[in-house]
């Protein structure tokens, strides 16, 4: 092994090692601790997700709810045209009949 090998194979032990002992040493609470508090984080996170899906499929329902009122209102009011329609003409063909 060369001078810089085993020079830099110590380094990174000695710095992994300092590492580690900082970390405890800093640590601002225990492993079980922090666990329990990152598993209660995602549980809140999980039931604030299923909370906003349920709302989103709820406004989503409304809104197709509300295209298909707009929808038969649409076709109603067709419809209600057309038949304006079939009686102007029903009227003007009665008018030209009477006219011959």
């Amino acid at each position: 092994m060369s001078r810089t090998t085993k020079n830099f194979t110590i380094g990174l032990f000695s710095g992994a090692v300092i590492g580690a002992g900082l970390a405890l040493l800093f640590a601002p609470d225990t492993g079980s601790n922090t666990r329990d508090m990152i598993s209660y984080r995602l549980g809140k996170y999980k039931s604030d997700l299923r909370d906003l899906i349920n709302e989103l499929k709820k406004e989503k329902e409304k809104m197709i709810s509300d295209a298909k009122k707009k929808g038969d209102e649409v076709v109603l009011d067709a419809k209600q045209r057309a038949d304006d329609l079939i009686r102007e003409a029903e009227d003007l063909l009665d008018n030209i009949e009477k006219t011959k």
